[in-house]
C-alpha cells in the first residue's frame, strides 16, 4: 500500500493516487488499527525538505504523502512521472469527513487559531449530524522546545480515543509533531491539514475552484495574508525552480521511491 510506486520530487515521496484512491488508503489505514500519518506536501514542503532533516524523517515514515498544489503535479509531468490529480488536505477533509461519518470514525481536531476548531466542528454538525467529533484543541506549540512539554496534548488527545486526527499546524510543524506524537497515539490516523480548519469555519476564504485549478491559489492566499505570507511565497518557494531543475537534470535522486 499503496499499489503504484511513490514520485520523489525534490527527494520527497509523492504517492499517485486520485482523491477517491486516497480516501480507500486511509479507510486501510484506519482498519488496520496501526495507526498512520497522512501528509501533503506542496511547493513550499518540497523546499523546506531540503533543509530540514526532522522533516525529511518525518517524511520517510509517512503512510500517505498526496499531492498539494497544481505546480507539484505539472512538476510532476515535467519530470515523466505524472501524478493524476491534486489532492490538497483542503480538498480532501470535507470527503473523507463524509466517509468518517459512514464508518462512525471517532475525529479529533487539533489545532488552528483558538476557537476555530469548535466552529469548525459545529459548522459540520450541521451538514453532517451523525459525524463523531471527539474534541478540538487549539494549543500553541514549540517544536524546538522538549518533547515533554507537549505531554499534555498527547494526553487530552488519548483520553478522546479517536480514530482520525486532523491536524493543523502548519508546516512544518504539523508533519513533525505528527511524526513525534504517532506512536503513542495509536491506532489513530494523523492528517496534517494546514488553514483547512480556517476555511471550513469560514474565518478565512478558500480561492475559487478556478483559481486553484489554474495553479494560482498560492497567489489568492497572498493577497488575501500578505504580512503572514509574503516570505513564504515570494523569497522562499522560489528555490522549487532550482529543486525542480536539478531533478530535470538528474542531480537529484528523482527516481521512484518504494
Amino acid at each position: 500500500m499503496p499499489p503504484s510506486p511513490r514520485v520523489s520530487i525534490g527527494g520527497v515521496p509523492i504517492d499517485p493516487l486520485t482523491l477517491h484512491e486516497a480516501i480507500l488508503a486511509i479507510d486501510l489505514l484506519v482498519a488496520s488499527e496501526r495507526g498512520g500519518a497522512v501528509f501533503t506536501p506542496n511547493v513550499d514542503h518540497i523546499v523546506e525538505f531540503e533543509r530540514n532533516p526532522r522533516l525529511r524523517q518525518a517524511y520517510a515514515a509517512a503512510d500517505l504523502s498526496l499531492v498539494d498544489g497544481m505546480p507539484v503535479v505539472w512538476a510532476s509531468r515535467l519530470l515523466g512521472r505524472p501524478l493524476p490529480e491534486k489532492v490538497s488536505g483542503s480538498d480532501l477533509i470535507e470527503p473523507l469527513l463524509e466517509h468518517a461519518r459512514t464508518r462512525a470514525w471517532r475525529v479529533f481536531f487539533l489545532g488552528g487559531q483558538e476557537g476555530v476548531g469548535a466552529l469548525a466542528a459545529a459548522r459540520l454538525k450541521e451538514t453532517m449530524p451523525a459525524l463523531s467529533i471527539v474534541g478540538t484543541l487549539a494549543p500553541r506549540v514549540d517544536m524546538t522546545a522538549p518533547k515533554e512539554r507537549r505531554a499534555d496534548i498527547v494526553e487530552a488527545i488519548r483520553a478522546a480515543r479517536p480514530q482520525l486526527v486532523l491536524v493543523a499546524f502548519g508546516a512544518p510543524k504539523q508533519e513533525l509533531w505528527i511524526h513525534e506524537a504517532r506512536e503513542a497515539l495509536k491506532p489513530a490516523v494523523f492528517l496534517g491539514i494546514g488553514a483547512s480548519l480556517d476555511f471550513i469555519a469560514g474565518t478565512l476564504p478558500r480561492a475559487p475552484l478556478w483559481v486553484s485549478r489554474s495553479g494560482f491559489e498560492w497567489l489568492y492566499r497572498l493577497g488575501r495574508e500578505p504580512r503572514r505570507l509574503w516570505k513564504r511565497y515570494l523569497l522562499r518557494d522560489p528555490r522549487f525552480l532550482v529543486i525542480l531543475l536539478r531533478d530535470l537534470l538528474g542531480k537529484n535522486d528523482g527516481g521512484a521511491s518504494p
